[in-house]
């Protein structure tokens, strides 16, 4: 079928403001269109740090497609002589390069419209890699060799803004896979100009590696001006760090245009996102993918409706408490506490405000029987939330952990609460026992600031936690700041929380635990992003902030032992040999964090004034 490229035709006479065909009309349209796209720059090339021309889009198509020809036409010669080494593309530069590649593989023989056998007339096709006139080439707007010392310059200036910023954040380096076995329908220029022209400009960023010869010079998209075409193309490796920055970039644009009410610019970042997500390897495709079906949340009002069932979050924790050391560390470093407290006790009560599976509790029920002068009798007293199916699983593990009791000859009473939320309990609920009978300890591990989103909740805990004269309340929490006023710097302060905590699953073991692993902290991105009001319960707040909020609520701080500190130690060297998580000691609380970055805190307090808890509690 004969090519009809006559919109694409160069304009050999420099007196033309842009590219168009022999017809004055067809040359005011392009004008027109020129002055509506912003003077022909691309919007949303341009908001990633592209300035590219509309009217450069029709030659750099056309060289498109006559490399194309050229490769095919070339492979049954080979091209071994250009795979010694790597050719690397400056997206900016696509022309220039593709000139040298024409200028390398052009046959004399070359026969532009190729395999159908069909050609158009030379006179109506002016490019200098034909024969045409040198003058057409002034038609490219980019300016290549006047300004690609300044492009450089630019690219350079965005890594060091990237890598310098007050974000800190960095794109994973890693290879991906791109783009793989992509066709393109049969468009027209008068129909379909917008969506063609973005497929040549996505080209623009593309960049070739050594190794065989499709790898080498894969051939460009196709890139179809009325042309029907049924090839298959190859696989393609992306400039992954180049990209990485970009997401960044993006995901930072996209948050604050959100932020701004500007939702069809969001809009059209996130689906950006998504693109330059694929290029990434590992944990940075992830992480940009969860935030951007976050922010695809919140910009369509497609908001979570329901929590998830308990089943599946108990099944993810799980799942999470396998795959790295968060749970283990802040469950040995809460237990070891607590024993401490309850040394030389003959009867103790722990109230768990945070029960799922029970997980914590074996560990210290076994240091409990091995305790000097025999086992203590042991209450627990286990506080979650409703299940959906109606099922008592509370009672459930109460069964197991009564059984594992029973084994190790440790006296255990045990009682299950079922509470939407912790608010909800009152200290009269938990028959409580004078404290010179029964020791108390509270815990609660990723729990408080589930409180944060509703007016005086937290409040109202403090003073139940007070009545019951505890020996010891150990606190877990996250140590982040996803709790404040403005939404671009809680979306900052996650996109930085999360990037870290999924970069440490990527040591994981077991892919099935990992990827389980990453559902249950995409459900929090959702909720930190996506919510507002008091669906938005992932409140984390940082250990200075919870300072204040036990300290204001009459709370005196309980440094935690070097015991503990050396024995969570001993307990990272369990996961990747320790290497990349660290324990870090803050003012008698104990944070452990990946690469230097603190991400999950214990503390420990205690009422430090049992005597007006008393009096409370008598009136």
């Amino acid at each position: 079928m004969k090519r009809d490229n006559n919109h694409l035709q160069p304009n050999p006479d420099p007196s033309s403001s842009l590219c168009g065909g022999s017809s004055p009309g067809k040359a005011n349209l392009w004008e027109e269109e020129a002055t509506q796209q912003d003077c022909g720059m691309d919007e949303l090339l341009a908001v990633l740090g592209y300035k590219v021309k509309t009217s450069d889009m029709a030659e750099v198509a056309q060289k498109l497609e006559q490399l194309e020809e050229v490769m095919c036409n070339v492979q049954d010669d080979g091209i071994s002589h250009l795979a010694s080494e790597t050719v690397h593309v400056n997206p900016s530069d696509l022309s220039t390069w593709l000139e040298s590649m024409l200028s390398e593989l052009n046959p004399p023989s070359f026969d532009p419209f190729g395999a159908a056998g069909k050609t158009a007339p030379m006179g109506t096709l002016d490019d200098p890699f034909l024969g045409g006139p040198a003058e057409s080439s002034t038609l490219t707007t980019l300016e290549f060799e006047n300004n690609n010392r300044k492009h450089q310059k630019r690219g350079q200036q965005i890594f060091e803004e990237a890598s310098c910023s007050d974000y800190d954040l960095k794109a994973i380096p890693g290879k991906a896979i791109y783009s793989q076995n992509t066709r393109t329908q049969p468009q027209t220029h008068d129909s379909s100009s917008s969506s063609t022209l973005n497929n040549v400009k996505s080209e623009k960023r593309l960049k070739s590696t050594s190794g065989s010869h499709s790898d080498i010079f894969p051939p460009p998209p196709a890139v179809s001006y009325g042309i029907p075409t049924d090839s298959v193309r190859p696989v393609v490796l992306v400039d992954s760090q180049e990209n990485g920055i970009r997401l960044v970039h993006a995901l930072m644009a996209c948050a604050e245009a959100v932020q701004q009410n500007n939702l069809n610019l969001a809009e059209v970042l996130v689906k950006q996102i998504g693109f330059l997500a694929i290029s990434q390897a590992g944990a940075m495709r992830k992480v940009a993918t969860y935030f951007a079906e976050a922010l695809a949340r919140r910009i369509y009002r497609l908001y979570p409706q329901n929590p998830l069932d308990h089943s599946l979050s108990d099944i993810l924790h799980m799942h999470f408490y396998e795959t790295c050391p968060y749970l283990k560390f802040a469950h040995f470093t809460a237990n070891q506490a607590i024993l401490e407290a309850f040394e030389g006790k003959k009867r103790v009560h722990v109230i768990d405000f945070s029960m799922n599976q029970g997980m914590q509790w074996p560990a210290l029920m076994q240091a409990l029987a091995l305790r000097d002068g025999g086992p203590p009798a042991f209450r627990l007293t286990g506080i979650g939330p409703p299940s959906h199916d109606k099922s008592d699983h509370l009672q459930e593990v109460g069964w197991k952990l009564a059984q594992l009791a029973e084994k190790i000859h440790v006296e255990f009473e045990y009682r299950g609460f079922v509470a939407n939320s912790l608010a909800d309990l009152d200290a009269s609920m938990l028959d409580l026992r004078p404290s010179e009978v029964e020791a108390v300890a509270v815990n609660s591990v990723f729990e408080l600031h589930k409180l944060l989103a509703r007016p005086g909740a937290i409040d109202k805990v403090f003073s139940v936690v007070k009545q019951m004269k505890p020996e010891i309340v150990t606190i877990v929490e996250q140590e982040a700041n996803h709790n404040g006023p403005v939404f671009l710097d809680r979306f900052i302060e996650s996109l930085h929380y999360y990037s870290t905590l999924f970069d440490s699953l990527e040591g994981s073991v077991s892919s099935r635990d990992k990827v389980m692993s990453e559902v249950y902290l995409g459900k929090q991105i959702c909720n930190v992003v996506a919510c507002e009001g008091v669906d938005r319960v992932e409140r984390h707040e940082s250990l200075t902030q919870w300072r204040n909020r036990f300290g204001f609520a009459g709370f005196s701080p309980v440094h935690l032992g070097s015991n503990a500190f050396k024995q969570a130690s001993m307990l990272l060297a369990l996961f990747n040999g320790g290497e990349g998580y660290g324990v870090e000691e803050n003012n008698g609380c104990l944070m452990l964090g990946w690469h230097n970055r603190p991400l999950i805190t214990t503390s420990a307090w205690t009422p430090a004034n049992k005597t007006t808890a008393t009096s409370t509690i008598t009136n």
